[in-house]
């Protein structure tokens, strides 16, 4: 009997090892101590069989199914389960009827268990909320986006948001070890020799994704010849045939996430901002031009005439881009975002952009001074336009005289900082205040 047919005599309907070994209890399942750690809401809530709707909310192979799958058995209810990415609106109006005759007929819950709920459109989840309303289904959905952008807000008010967070590579060394530790569902049928550094790189390049790391650790297992004693040795050289380098997958809450994480970088930190760059582009597989659209706002929004320069820059970077394409013009875009990143900082321009904003909803009209209107036609002054100085007739290019609207005329918008060139224009402003409005 090979090492093939016993594994397959050990595997219940020739599951992999993943499967094998998905927890079935609280005790069993490995991380997410936050919520459902001993005393914690969602935990006290699954061993008392109290469990309302809920949002699972958490990157792939942190744990959302599995917890599903724990609720079911501990449920007094049915437990339905559903996939969104095949499910249709018959289908889940079909578990609402379902359920209704349950609770009508027997006194019995239905909760329904909706994986990927995110490829759901808004018209079907609106389908879900009378049933969840009236509580005739009880709801639990799992997303690996960002519920806040892809799940309808009705259907969210009505959920209580758990978010799972990403698995280390110590949570995939537990979980290995069980595995090879079970004689039932594991690999501890097996003699086998796993050498500490083998289990450490499996778990590294696993990522915290334990599904990953313990079919890794199967495939292993189930290729190595045994030595000539019967012991099959896994070696650090087997695991690294046996798990290779994973895809990283860009979706869109990852993208949203990243490019804010740029952003933030952009205001603070060289380091974080050209890391955020280069992951997003080089890993996730993102486009430059959406990082190049983000600096540019970024060198008015945080910069502004403080260093206008890191405009130019900014410019710059994403014509290089436009004409010499990446790699090539990765140099050009990272001394852009260095530049802005070093530059000095002002939010003087959306503040300005800010009070204008606010000044429109305290004036019914703007009408503009006589003296400012067109004055190049005939009659204009029988109309009145007149009276306007030109400030280049005057010392320092400049004259009082009313710019804004009559109900708005003293107002002050655009407030120069201390920053950089900027305090020139800061210095410029308290003068041209000492002799009037601007």
């Amino acid at each position: 009997m090979d090492l093939f047919t016993m594994a397959a005599e050990q595997s219940p309907e020739g599951k992999l090892l993943a499967d094998r070994m998905r927890p079935l209890t609280l005790e069993q399942y490995i991380g997410q101590e936050h919520i459902v750690g001993p005393g914690k809401l969602l935990r006290r809530a699954i061993e008392a069989d109290q469990v309302t709707s809920i949002l699972l909310y958490g990157p792939p192979g942190t744990g959302k199914t599995t917890l599903a799958n724990i609720i079911s058995h501990r449920t007094s209810g049915i437990f339905v389960k559903l996939n969104a990415v095949d499910a249709t609106v018959k289908d889940v109006r079909e578990v609402i009827d379902q359920a209704k005759q349950n609770r009508a007929l027997y006194g019995k819950k239905t909760i329904l268990f909706l994986d990927e709920v995110h490829r759901f459109n808004s018209s079907r989840q609106d389908a879900l909320l009378p049933a969840v309303e009236q509580g005739t289904i009880i709801f639990i959905g799992a997303t690996t986006e960002n519920p806040f952008h892809h799940v309808n807000g009705a259907l969210l008010s009505r959920s209580t948001l758990f978010q799972l967070e990403s698995l280390t590579h110590e949570h995939s060394l537990i979980a290995m070890r069980r595995a090879l530790a079970d004689r039932e569902r594991g690999l501890g049928f097996l003699p086998l020799q796993v050498e500490e550094e083998a289990l450490e790189h499996l778990a590294f390049m696993a990522g915290g994704d334990i599904r990953r790391a313990l079919n890794a650790l199967e495939l292993a297992a189930l290729t190595t010849p045994p030595s000539n004693d019967g012991t099959i040795v896994i070696t650090t050289e087997v695991a690294e045939e046996s798990i290779r380098k994973p895809t990283i997958k860009a979706d869109e809450s990852t993208q949203y996430d990243v490019l804010s994480a740029f952003h933030k970088s952009l205001r603070g930190s060289s380091d974080a901002a050209l890391f955020w760059f280069l992951h997003a582009v080089e890993r996730l597989g993102m486009d430059p031009m959406t990082f190049l659209r983000r600096l540019i706002v970024m060198c008015s929004e945080d910069i502004g005439l403080a260093n206008p320069q890191a405009m130019v820059q900014a410019v710059t970077a994403m014509d290089a881009y436009h004409k010499i394409g990446w790699p090539e013009s990765k140099y050009v875009i990272a001394q852009a975002i260095l530049f802005a990143v070093e530059s000095p900082k002002s939010n003087a321009i959306p503040m300005a952009i800010d009070r204008v904003m606010q000044a429109f909803e305290g004036i019914r009209s703007a009408e503009v001074p006589l003296h400012l209107r067109d004055g190049h036609y005939k009659g204009s002054v029988q109309l009145g336009h007149t009276g306007y100085l030109y400030p280049h007739n005057y010392p320092g290019h400049y004259v009082e005289q009313q710019y804004l609207p009559d109900p708005i005329k003293t107002a002050h918008f655009y407030e120069a900082t201390e920053q950089g060139m900027e305090d020139k224009i800061r210095q410029n402003q308290e003068r041209r205040r000492r002799t009037g409005h601007r």
